[in-house]
């Protein structure tokens, strides 16, 4: 089933009052960095931290009343899990979720406060898929899709009619590309009111799966790589999904890791928000100014912010490393009195800071008479680094800084 405008509209009235109409800000800062006119559609500001809740009520409401009694059950590793789990206890509808035996816990945990049950099953997400099928037929349970399903796609497509209520003058707008239900339904709506607005989706690099399937004609099955746009990573595109993008998406640009991760801190610098890997990416795709988008008024769908806390950390360490603001000085001294301190006064007087010193005698070169010495250090950026490296030179001490 291919949905229409109408499809879109009828979930907007459907979602009214349960569903945040969230805010598409404007913000000078990524303005500035972009080249272009940047707004930012925070639909991280949803209950659940995701765009993904608005197919699942959507779905949920237009079920029968048997089903309703049933429950309906999904595969999810995250977000789809917690819009269904979410919405399912707000309208009393039981919730089973299979999930992969590796789901973040925090997840796993989120979903279980919410009244689902959860069955954690295999080691890959086709697994967990599978069984939850399997577990629906036995139980009589509607499946739920988590985006090849066309009252999913149309619950996510009133995310476009919000973007043309709050910015009616974009020239295009960016949208994070996993399986494709998010960019299927935005673009709908987005074209059938103003079809000049161009429609970009973005993909990681190491998950290409709609741009893989709309090269190849047809839907192709790929392997993804790990990436922190982690509910990006979706072996093969929705067969519904790829109907629509051929109508509606302009073109699909891809991302890498150390885009991805910049961006992330770009978004927690400067406008003050956490967003995923997923949700970061048209962001990471702006950034590279290399879209034609110059001085042109963009939208950028910031779609989730249920980033792993844990995961932060090396986010935000890769992101200083690309921007020369973080670098490691590896030096050979020698194993003398005096020689450390004297390292780390070349270091200070160039107004780094360090984070770490390690000073290593046991592994260090053949040359005993010299050791090794690693530290982390805080810089402005890459010219900082340049001089620091030149400083360290101009006394005689052999170091390299990287990257």
């Amino acid at each position: 089933m291919v949905i229409a405008l109408a499809d879109i509209e009828a979930a907007r009235d459907r979602l009214a009052g349960a569903i945040i109409h969230t805010p598409c800000r404007h913000s000078p800062a990524l303005s500035r960095l972009c080249g272009a006119e940047v707004f930012c559609k925070l639909d991280l500001l949803q209950a659940t931290g995701s765009f993904k809740e608005r197919g699942a009520r959507n779905k949920l409401l237009l079920l029968d009343a048997g089903q309703r009694t049933a429950g309906v059950i999904a595969a999810s590793a995250g977000n789809h899990a917690l819009g269904l789990a979410h919405h399912g206890r707000l309208l009393g509808i039981p919730v089973t979720v299979v999930m992969p035996r590796w789901a973040p816990l925090i997840k796993v945990s989120r979903c279980r406060a919410s009244g689902a049950e959860i069955i954690l099953h295999g080691e890959t997400f086709d697994e967990a898929r599978l069984h939850a099928q399997a577990l629906g037929s036995a139980r009589g349970l509607a499946y739920v899709h988590g985006f090849d399903d066309a009252a999913i796609i149309a619950g996510q497509g009133t995310l476009g009619l919000e973007i043309l209520a709050d910015v009616p003058d974009a020239e295009a707008i960016l949208v994070p590309v996993g399986g494709g239900g998010l960019i299927a339904g935005i673009g709908t709506a987005v074209k059938a009111l103003r079809p000049q607005v161009e429609i970009i989706g973005v993909e990681a690099l190491n998950a290409p799966t709609l741009h893989t399937a709309l090269e190849c004609g047809e839907l192709v099955k790929i392997t993804p790589q790990p990436t922190l746009a982690d509910g990006l990573a979706v072996a093969m595109a929705g067969a519904q999904c790829l109907e629509i993008a051929r109508r509606v998406v302009d073109r699909i640009v891809l991302v890498d890791e150390t885009r991805i991760a910049t961006a992330i801190l770009r978004l927690m610098e400067l406008e003050k928000t956490v967003v995923e890997g997923a949700g970061a990416v048209p962001l990471a795709a702006a950034l590279g100014r290399d879209l034609g988008l110059d001085g042109k008024k963009i939208v950028l769908v910031l779609c989730g912010g249920n980033i792993d806390l844990t995961m932060i950390g090396h986010v935000i360490e890769r992101g200083l490393a690309t921007d020369g603001r973080l670098a490691r000085l590896e030096a050979l001294i020698p194993d003398r009195p005096g020689a450390l301190a004297r390292l780390l006064t070349v270091v200070a007087e160039t107004g780094a800071s360090i984070g770490h010193v390690h000073h290593d005698r046991n592994f260090a070169p053949a040359d005993v008479a010299h050791v090794q010495v690693t530290c982390t250090v805080e810089t402005r950026d890459h010219a900082h680094k340049d001089q620091l490296r030149a400083a360290l030179g101009a006394v005689g001490i052999k170091a390299t800084v990287t990257p």
